[in-house]
């Protein structure tokens, strides 16, 4: 689908992304099939030692940088001035980091459970801040969510080492503010390569000082690159366009789909078990997703569009 969803993505205006050809849930799902296989990517790439960590973060975000610029060239005939903050990438690469240095020290089931939590607390407080009031049915979707997520990680749960967790919670922390700072743009394309062309020298300025640790393997390399150009590059677009319809507490709870996608995704690629804890999970947070999505609308909307 990404031929076809990313030239819309660029060309289209707020107005006209109600085609209902391409609707908001199909940009969600999208955005979180490309974060799972992402998840796939880092485990193959980092778990198994065949990239250093900070080397993986700058071929990621390099390779996702062309693949955006080509992308945009394509479609706007162009590819200045782009879009984007500083702000919005030093966020960026504040999360890329210590999430790729977690993720080599932390188990799968940990470190998504730390970066989740993160997210959802991140996402939820902003919600609050900005004067979104979830309805009842939606905090009991989102329990619902957490506990599915608890159940399907719990195998894999460890006593995590401190440094270890702070980075993977910073991580959650930048990602959720990440996302937050999607819902307000214009032009999800132009905004997602301005970030990333803006990222890639902060994350290669940050990694100079761990330079000397650099090991890497070619099955390293085109780990990295895919995750950068299309699960990273291309999934982050499709994610910027999902967010301008989305509540920050629908955008927060949907998210945890991420990794019962990735133990879909093991199951697929990497010959894992189907078990009974993965089909009990898959209900809880599925329905506990649609709960979430299905139930009212933030208050202040509901005065917003009464008082119209």
């Amino acid at each position: 689908p990404w031929p076809v969803a990313i030239p819309l993505v660029g060309k289209v205006s707020s107005h006209r992304m109600t085609d209902r050809r391409f609707t908001p849930v199909v940009y969600t799902s999208m955005a979180m099939v490309a974060f799972a296989a992402n998840s796939v990517l880092c485990r193959l790439a980092l778990h198994d030692g065949a990239i250093d960590a900070a080397t993986f973060s700058i071929l990621r975000f390099v390779s996702g940088a062309l693949m955006l610029l080509f992308v945009t060239l394509r479609v706007q005939g162009r590819v200045l001035p782009v879009g984007g903050s500083w702000t919005a990438a030093a966020i960026l690469a504040v999360y890329a980091l210590p999430f790729a240095y977690s993720y080599t020290q932390l188990s799968a089931g940990t470190g998504a459970l730390i970066l989740f939590g993160c997210v959802q607390v991140t996402m939820l407080v902003a919600a609050l801040g900005s004067g979104e009031r979830p309805h009842v049915m939606q905090w009991v979707g989102l329990v619902l969510a957490l506990g599915g997520l608890v159940n399907l990680v719990f195998p894999g749960l460890t006593a995590p080492s401190p440094s270890a967790a702070i980075l993977m919670a910073v991580a959650g922390v930048c990602w959720g503010l990440y996302s937050l700072q999607g819902r307000f743009t214009s032009n999800p394309l132009l905004q997602t390569t301005g970030n990333f062309v803006r990222v890639v020298p902060l994350i290669g300025a940050a990694s100079l000082a761990v330079f000397p640790r650099v090991h890497v393997e070619p099955r390293g390399v085109v780990f990295a690159v895919a995750s950068g150009a299309l699960a990273t590059g291309l999934g982050y677009v499709v994610w910027y366009a999902a967010l301008r319809s989305l509540s920050a507490v629908r955008a927060a709870v949907v998210q945890l789909a991420v990794p019962l996608l990735a133990a879909g995704g093991g199951v697929l690629l990497l010959a894992e078990a189907v078990t009974v804890r993965l089909v009990l999970s898959t209900v809880l947070v599925l329905g506990g997703i649609a709960m979430a999505i299905v139930g009212g609308r933030p208050s202040r909307r509901e005065a917003d569009q009464s008082a119209a």
